[in-house]
């Protein structure tokens, strides 16, 4: 599935400063496309994290519309554009993003509880793949930094929607699980899935068809 965003903007009010807004994303165009991945290198605070929430369906832009495959994302009532997020876009936050009284397990299926389908053979699969298998029944206050992010990662996957979107995916990785996460990104687009790849790591342009660069609101393509 293509997702499109056409002439979106993101503006933050505050009191306090010169101006009394804050433009975390100015006005900017950019197109997602199936089998390929879309890498968004930059600063913290440059606003990649904002446009990415805003291609999710979870942040309201200011200007502009966001297309999935002809879809009006912004168009849809709240509980249609949630189900369709959950169908339809996974979500690799930045943040911890696990439910303390699940299991790793049980966190990885919800996505599929909430529409009642079984994703138990996914489950078991990204959960072997990122070597997180040992871990199905342990609760996410006994896992370090990386293995929630795996198990994230592994959530993710294991809904197997035909967009992801991933902030920082490798940030609490080490060089060795960095690589794996990155690959399977990568053979995901193979398979003609829509990646979008959030991240300042420079190593990610290895995996990139297409690569753009975002500073103060404002990106540009990075020639590779």
């Amino acid at each position: 599935m293509t997702l499109t965003a056409e002439n979106i903007s993101k503006r933050y009010f505050r009191k306090t400063g010169e101006a009394n807004y804050f433009e975390a994303v100015k006005p900017l165009s950019l197109s997602l496309e199936p089998g390929r991945v879309t890498v968004l290198m930059g600063r913290s605070g440059s606003g990649k994290t904002t446009l990415l929430h805003m291609l999710s369906g979870l942040l309201t832009p200011d200007s502009g519309k966001i297309h999935l495959d002809g879809t009006d994302l912004y168009s849809l009532t709240d509980p249609a554009l949630s189900r369709l997020r959950n169908e339809k876009i996974a979500v690799i936050p930045q943040g911890r993003s696990t439910v303390d009284s699940l299991t790793v397990l049980e966190n990885i299926l919800l996505p599929g509880m909430l529409l009642r389908q079984n994703r138990d053979k996914q489950a078991e699969k990204w959960m072997e793949a990122l070597g997180i298998s040992q871990l199905a029944s342990a609760m996410p206050r006994e896992l370090s930094g990386g293995e929630l992010r795996r198990a994230a990662i592994a959530r993710a996957l294991a809904q197997d929607s035909p967009v992801i979107l991933a902030d920082e995916p490798t940030g609490d990785l080490d060089d060795e699980n960095t690589k794996l996460v990155l690959s399977l990104l990568q053979a995901a687009a193979k398979e003609g899935k829509t990646v979008f790849l959030v991240t300042h790591e420079s190593d990610a342009l290895s995996y990139a068809d297409n690569a753009y660069r975002m500073d103060s609101g404002v990106i540009a393509p990075i020639s590779q």
